[in-house]
């Protein structure tokens, strides 16, 4: 199905993810790979590592997965490090081409430094007219090659790390979470005073990691020790941090809800609450706002999974499972055609006849966004003849852009401004629709430290909306 005039999947893409670790040991570069490959479910349109050695900084990075870009005969061509960063992307600003890549390597009179961003910067290109105008060139259209100059400037006009990072990201708007690397071994961590990313900090008896999300830490050997504040400024040297401050403010604070909805793993916990504990609620809600006469919940995997756990403890209806999935193949936007997207969706999910044959089914996913995968998982579901598909959605309905990390870029494109509730719901062939309210959203997200942008579904943003293009810098 094509909504506007545009192919696309039925799901929000993600953003990005950063890594970056200080060492007493020279295992920097094993500890980011794996921490990335953790993350991997983050982006998966490119991946590189940056290496602070003999006061210099190598870069290795490409277009592709992380175990493609950064293979055995690549990391065994690093040198031994004791401070790395790392990043797998998805473009949200610029095109998916190796020269938006990151990290980005910005060189100066006094130094140099690797920057690794998440989020969008959305007066990126005012500030790159900026640095243009100051004898700064760019290679790149990418915001986050706009923070590595921007920081890189800042730095020589104040003649100080911490003040040149702190001034640099004071001019910053829109959504960041970053970890930098100087060629003289110090890691920085930085999230913006809103909050919108995540951002986290684990510890070792060899030194300090920060990344986006604590499933990264959990796969390096780093303890969980808390999440980056909103606005603060972390340095770490030869794995201690050596100074952290709450250095940006903001009238209001909100993280991307959608974080704990679909981006980030259920074994992560991001301010203070378990993606996973969310998820489950999110499916109590369901039960709640929406309760139906069925004999089976399931769910779409894998970020609908514990959504149906949550429905069928509320509901008392017996959870199975509903399909096979098919391990081997990526998640399906990352196929270039729509033909090749449409055969990835049904190879996929198969659906299984043994547990859902004849039943009437609740069957608990976490967006819709376009329509076009759930008509075809429904579809699917009919082929092994069950009598009813009830669907429930953790997620409220996207009616708004979003500029902040993630591709929601046109209202047009959005099922939920073309049809109601009960045309979508005839659209893609269910029984019966769903969604979560975004006020039971909140309370199933209640725990989080942290209040949340919702802008997407009720245009209620931590702070103001700027309408810019992914390409804006390509303009």
């Amino acid at each position: 199905m094509m909504l506007g005039n545009i192919d696309m999947t039925d799901k929000i893409r993600e953003e990005c993810a950063v890594i970056g670790t200080s060492l007493k040991c020279e295992e920097a570069a094993g500890v980011v790979y794996n921490g990335l490959l953790a993350l991997q479910h983050r982006g998966q349109e490119g991946a590189g590592i940056a290496l602070s050695y003999n006061q210099s900084i190598i870069v290795e990075k490409d277009i592709g997965l992380v175990n493609e870009v950064l293979t055995e005969k690549v990391l065994a061509t690093l040198p031994k490090a004791k401070t790395a960063i790392g990043h797998a992307r998805y473009s949200t600003t610029g095109s998916n081409t190796i020269k938006n890549v990151q990290p980005f390597l910005t060189e100066y009179l006094t130094g140099r430094i690797a920057t690794a961003h998440n989020g969008n910067i959305t007066n990126a290109k005012q500030i790159r007219s900026m640095l243009e105008k100051e004898g700064l060139d760019f290679s790149a259209t990418s915001d986050s090659e706009v923070v590595s100059s921007l920081i890189a400037y800042n730095v020589i006009i104040q003649k100080d790390l911490i003040k040149g990072v702190v001034e640099g990201a004071k001019i910053l708007c829109g959504a960041f979470s970053l970890v930098l690397m100087t060629g003289d071994k110090k890691l920085v961590a930085v999230r913006d005073p809103h909050g919108f990313r995540p951002l986290c900090i684990g510890k070792n008896e060899y030194g300090i990691a920060v990344a986006s999300e604590s499933c990264a830490l959990d796969s390096c050997g780093f303890d969980f020790v808390r999440d980056v504040k909103p606005g603060e400024v972390i340095i770490v040297e030869n794995g201690d941090i050596t100074y952290s401050n709450v250095e940006l403010t903001a009238n209001k604070q909100g993280l991307c809800i959608f974080e704990y909805v679909y981006f980030a793993r259920p074994d992560s916990i991001i301010d203070k609450l378990s993606v996973y504990e969310a998820r489950f609620n999110m499916g109590r809600m369901l039960a709640i706002e929406h309760p139906v006469e069925a004999d089976v919940v399931c769910g779409v995997p894998d970020s609908g999974l514990e959504a149906a756990m949550g429905y069928a403890y509320q509901s008392g209806i017996p959870l199975v499972s509903g399909f096979v999935k098919n391990r081997y193949i990526g998640r399906s936007f990352i196929y270039p055609s729509q033909l090749q997207r449409e055969h990835a969706v049904k190879i996929k999910l198969n659906p299984l006849r043994a547990t859902i044959e004849g039943k009437r089914i609740v069957l608990v996913d976490d967006s819709i966004v376009r329509g076009t995968t759930s008509a075809k998982i429904i579809s699917s579901l009919r082929s092994t003849n069950v009598k009813q598909v009830h669907m429930r959605i953790s997620s409220p309905p996207f009616r708004h852009t979003c500029h902040f990390g993630t591709d929601i870029d046109n209202e047009k494109n959005l099922i939920a401004n073309q049809l109601s509730i009960d045309e979508i719901c005839q659209r893609i062939g269910a029984d019966s629709l769903g969604f979560i309210s975004v006020e039971g959203l909140k309370k199933a997200c209640s725990k989080s430290s942290l209040p949340f942008c919702t802008g997407c579904f009720n245009n209620d943003y931590g702070t103001n909306s700027v309408k810019m293009s992914k390409y804006m810098l390509e303009e």
